[in-house]
C-alpha cells in the first residue's frame, strides 16, 4: 500500500528552514549543525599586536595634537608680549623722543610702524604688512622710508621743530608774559611732563603677521605689525619631528609586543602541545598550573577537569564494553546448558521411541530446563530494566509484618530450611514497593540457601536502630564470602567456586538484582564480615525513612530499637 505524501510535498511548497529543525530525523535535524558558523580562529598575537599598536598610534596623536595646540598657543603669547613690550615702551618715549625717530627705531627691529597721534596725522616706519607677508627685504634694500603724512609732519603746521607761528623753533623763549616772567616753552614742558601709557590694546593675527593696535592715554594710536610665520614653521618642524618619533615608537613597540606577547602565550602553546599528546594516545598527561587564580591558570585548570571527565568517561566506557561482553559471554554460558538439555531430551523423544516411563522422564527434564532457561532470561530482563531506571509503586509498609509473610512463603518452599526472623517491638513503616522489597529479601534467601546446602540456619533480623534508615540483615551458618569477594559477589553472572560447583542452577543474578532494587529505593545492600562465632556471610538491606510514610505512634518504636539481635526478649518477638 502507497503512503499518502506529506501536505508540503503534494502542493509544491518549498522546505523552509525552520521545518528542517523541528524534525530531528534523518538529515533534517543535523542540517543546523552543519550550517553553523565555526568559531573565528584569527591570530591572537596579531590581534593583541594591532590592537595594542592602534591604541599607541591613537594616543601618540593625541598627544601630538595636544602639544602643536598648546605650543602654537605659547609661541603667539610670546609674540603679542613681544609687541605690547615694544609699544610700553614706545609710549614712554612719547613726548621725550622725536615721532621720527621713535618710529625708526621701532621700525629697525623689522616691525612695521604706523604712530597715528590725536589729530589724525601718522608717521609710517618700516615694512609694510604687505612686505612682511612676502618675506624679510634683501640686504641690499635701502632702509625704512617714510612717505605722505610723514612730510607733512616734518614740514607742515604741528610738525616736529616747528613752533606756533610757523617759524623754526630756535630754544628762546619768546612771546612770554612779560608779567609773571614765564614764557610759553615752560609752560608747554609743564604739561608734557606726564607720562604716556598704553590704555587699551587689539590684537589682529593670522598665519603670516600679527598686528598690536595700542591706544594710548595722550590720544595717539600705535601700530605695530610683525612677521609671525616663524610660529608656523616651528609648529611644521614639531609635526614631522613628532610623526617621526611616533613612527619610531611604534616600529620599536611592534617588535617588543611581539616578543612579550609570544612569551606570554606561551601557555597556550603547551596547552596545544598536551591536547596533540593526549590526541595521540598520552591520556597521562596533564598541565597542573601552578596558579589557578589567573586567567590562564583557571584555562589550564578547566582543561585538566576536562581530561580527567574524558578520561573517567572512556574508561567507564571500556569498562562497561567490557562487563557487556562478559555478560553476554556468561549468558550465552548459562543459557547453553538448559538449551543444550532441552535439546538433547527433544531429539531422544523424537527418535527413541522409549517406555512410557523415560519419555514422561524425558519430558519432564525438558519442562526443568525450560523453566531454568525463562528465569534466567527474566532476570536479565530484570538486570537491563533495573539499569534503565525501573519503576516502583511506593506506598508504606510495614516492614516486619513483610519480613513475616516472606518467611511464611519461604518455608513452604523449602521445608528443611531453618529460617528465623528478629524483630522490635511495635511496626517499622517505611515508603517502599512491597513486591520489589519481598523480591530482593527471596533472593537473598535463595542465596543463603544455596550457601548452606537447603539444610542450614538462617536468620532475618530487622534492625530499626537508626531514625533514617531501617536495616535488614540476613545471616546464614554457611561457609561465608571472603574478604576480597565480598564486593564482586554483586556482579552479574559471578559465583563462587564452592556455587559454581555445586551445580544447584544459580546464574549469578540474584545479588545484582537485589543490589540494583534496594538503590532503586534509595537505599543499598552490602556484604558484611561476619560476626563472632557467626562464620557464615551476612548481607545488609538499608532502606531510607519516610517521614510522611511513618504511622502513628511509630515514633515511640523508631526510639526504642533493639541493637542487637541479643537484646533482651522484650523487645523483640521471634518466629522460628
Amino acid at each position: 500500500m502507497t503512503r499518502p505524501r506529506r501536505a508540503s510535498l503534494s502542493t509544491g511548497e518549498p522546505t523552509r528552514p525552520h521545518d528542517a529543525q523541528t524534525h530531528p530525523r534523518g538529515g533534517a535535524g543535523r542540517a543546523p549543525e552543519a550550517t553553523a558558523p565555526g568559531l573565528r580562529t584569527g591570530s591572537l598575537r596579531v590581534r593583541t599586536v594591532v590592537a595594542v599598536l592602534l591604541l599607541l598610534a591613537v594616543l601618540l596623536t593625541a598627544l601630538a595634537v595636544t602639544v602643536e595646540l598648546t605650543l602654537g598657543q605659547r609661541l603667539r603669547a610670546q609674540v603679542v608680549d613681544r609687541l605690547s613690550d615694544r609699544a610700553a615702551a614706545a609710549a614712554a618715549l612719547v613726548g621725550t623722543v622725536d615721532g621720527d625717530e621713535l618710529a625708526d627705531r621701532l621700525s629697525a627691529q623689522g616691525l612695521s610702524v604706523v604712530i597715528r597721534d590725536a589729530d589724525g596725522d601718522a608717521i609710517v616706519a618700516g615694512p609694510s604688512p604687505d612686505e612682511l607677508r612676502e618675506g624679510p627685504p634683501s640686504l641690499g634694500e635701502a632702509g625704512p622710508g617714510r612717505g605722505g603724512p610723514a612730510s607733512g609732519l616734518a614740514d607742515g603746521p604741528g610738525g616736529a621743530g616747528t613752533g606756533a607761528d610757523g617759524g623754526t623753533g630756535s630754544g628762546s623763549s619768546s612771546g612770554g608774559d612779560p608779567s609773571t616772567g614765564t614764557d610759553s616753552g615752560d609752560a608747554t614742558g609743564a604739561s608734557s611732563s606726564d607720562p604716556v601709557t598704553v590704555s587699551s590694546s587689539e590684537v589682529r593675527s593670522d598665519d603670516e603677521v600679527t598686528t598690536l593696535v595700542s591706544q594710548l592715554s595722550d590720544g595717539s594710536t600705535i601700530t605695530l605689525t610683525t612677521d609671525s610665520r616663524s610660529v608656523g614653521e616651528t609648529l611644521v618642524q614639531l609635526r614631522w619631528v613628532m610623526i617621526g618619533a611616533s613612527a619610531a615608537f611604534l616600529l620599536i613597540a611592534a617588535v617588543g609586543l611581539a616578543l612579550v606577547v609570544r612569551a606570554t602565550l606561551r601557555p597556550l602553546d603547551r596547552m596545544t602541545g598536551v591536547a596533540r599528546s593526549i590526541a595521540h594516545g598520552d591520556r597521562g598527561r596533564r598541565l597542573r598550573p601552578a596558579r589557578r587564580d589567573t586567567e590562564i591558570g583557571r584555562v589550564a585548570v578547566a582543561f585538566d577537569e576536562m581530561l580527567d571527565g574524558v578520561e573517567g568517561a572512556e574508561r567507564a566506557a571500556l569498562d562497561a564494553e567490557t562487563r557487556v561482553r562478559a555478560f553476554v559471554s556468561d549468558a550465552a554460558h548459562e543459557l547453553r546448558t538448559p538449551v543444550a538439555g532441552m535439546r538433547a531430551a527433544a531429539d531422544t523423544l523424537v527418535r527413541s521411541p522409549g517406555t512410557l516411563d523415560e519419555r514422561e522422564r524425558l519430558a519432564t527434564h525438558v519442562v526443568r530446563e525450560a523453566e531454568r532457561a525463562s528465569r534466567l532470561i527474566d532476570d536479565m530482563l530484570l538486570m537491563a530494566r533495573v539499569d534503565q531506571g525501573i519503576s516502583l509503586d511506593v506506598a508504606p509498609v510495614d516492614l516486619g509484618a513483610s519480613l513475616l509473610a516472606d518467611v511464611e512463603r519461604q518455608r513452604l518452599r523449602r521445608p528443611s530450611l531453618d529460617l528465623r526472623v528478629v524483630l522490635p517491638d511495635g511496626p517499622v513503616v517505611v515508603a517502599a514497593d512491597a513486591g520489589r522489597v519481598s523480591q530482593v529479601v527471596g533472593n537473598l534467601v535463595d542465596n543463603a540457601a544455596r550457601a548452606t546446602g537447603g539444610t542450614g540456619q538462617v536468620t532475618l533480623w530487622l534492625d530499626a536502630s537508626r531514625a533514617d534508615e531501617v536495616s535488614v540483615l540476613v545471616s546464614d551458618d554457611g561457609p561465608g564470602v571472603p574478604e576480597g569477594d565480598r564486593e564482586r559477589v554483586f556482579d552479574r553472572l559471578v559465583r563462587l567456586d564452592e556455587a559454581r560447583r555445586s551445580g544447584d542452577g544459580g546464574a549469578g543474578l540474584g545479588l545484582p538484582i537485589a543490589r540494583g532494587l534496594a538503590r532503586a529505593h534509595g537505599g543499598d545492600l552490602v556484604c558484611e564480615a561476619p560476626g563472632f562465632g557467626r562464620p557464615g556471610a551476612v548481607f545488609r538491606l538499608t532502606l531510607p525513612v519516610a517521614a510522611s510514610a511513618v504511622r502513628d505512634g511509630s515514633e515511640v518504636a523508631v526510639v526504642d530499637r533493639t541493637s542487637s539481635p541479643t537484646a533482651a526478649p522484650a523487645l523483640r518477638r521471634a518466629a522460628g
